[in-house]
């Protein structure tokens, strides 16, 4: 791990304790070499550990590690659990780039069916100073994956001493989804980045890349607002009263988004300027 690097542990004898090889790490080398293909792709700098990603482990893990090697190829859909009761998911988010920077903008309501489970949900996180996500779909799922994708990043950034590009973020984020094709994990997450990019991610590993989007139950209503007003020279203010208007006239069609509009501005400096609570709906 890179903070093991920084300290200068990756030598003592605790690093045998500490990060012993797991049966999942052991038995993917094995069968690798077995069908003639290259074993995972090592660090040097880690005792010629292999690089993984620290992912939640699928429900079927167990008979995931019992299977054949030829069996990996055939394309067997995951096992899954139903939940109790059906789940409604709600949202508006969207994002944009014009001459200014990048605005990302979201409503602030968590709804469960026709419950308003809460008021002041933060649906834009910040990953590093130049790069925030929007987030749509299940609340516990979008915590989880942006906690894991920050934790990467971060790694990333203490390993090779600058940040991971945006277009890198969104294949590492990606790459870590695809697992869970088919499964119950919701997640839709916009990565706004101030490479003036703007590149859309889902739980099934789609990755979409453009200069505006909309994500959510809301999203038909910002859409329209959008395509009729935004324009590549817009300035600041212009920009800022764009979203939240966007926003804003969604919530009011939209029963699963209201409350409050976050709203953030990435520019080459880095700066993240937060504005909230623009109106009570």
């Amino acid at each position: 791990m890179a903070l093991e690097d920084i300290c200068n542990l990756r030598n003592s004898c605790l690093h045998q304790n500490w990060l012993p090889a797991s049966p999942a790490t052991s038995f993917l080398m094995t069968d690798c070499y077995n069908l003639g293909l290259k074993g995972p792709k090592k660090s040097q700098r880690n005792n010629e550990v292999p690089l993984q990603f620290f992912i939640p482990p699928l429900l079927n893990s167990t008979s995931f590690l019992n299977r054949s090697p030829s069996s990996y190829f055939q394309g067997n859909p995951p096992v899954t659990v139903r939940r109790p009761f059906p789940l409604s998911h709600g949202t508006t988010t969207l994002g944009f780039v014009f001459q200014g920077g990048v605005i990302a903008a979201a409503d602030t309501r968590a709804s469960a069916g026709g419950l308003v489970a809460c008021p002041e949900v933060e649906k834009i996180n910040p990953i590093h100073s130049h790069l925030v996500v929007t987030s749509s779909g299940s609340g516990a799922d979008c915590m989880l994956w942006e906690r894991i994708l920050t934790r990467e990043i971060r790694l990333y950034q203490l390993r090779h001493k600058r940040c991971l590009s945006i277009s890198g973020t969104a294949k590492l984020l990606s790459f870590m989804l695809h697992p869970f094709k088919g499964t119950d994990v919701c997640v839709a997450l916009t990565l706004c980045g101030w490479d003036k990019e703007l590149i859309y991610v889902c739980s099934d590993g789609a990755r979409l890349q453009g200069n505006i989007f909309s994500v959510g139950s809301g999203s038909p209503y910002a859409y329209g607002v959008l395509d009729r007003e935004l324009s590549w020279s817009l300035s600041n203010e212009e920009a800022i009263s764009l979203a939240r208007e966007a926003v804003f006239r969604a919530t009011h069609r939209d029963a699963y988004s209201g409350n409050n509009v976050d709203l953030f501005h990435i520019t080459a400096q880095g700066c993240l300027t937060l504005l909230i609570h623009l109106f009570d709906g």
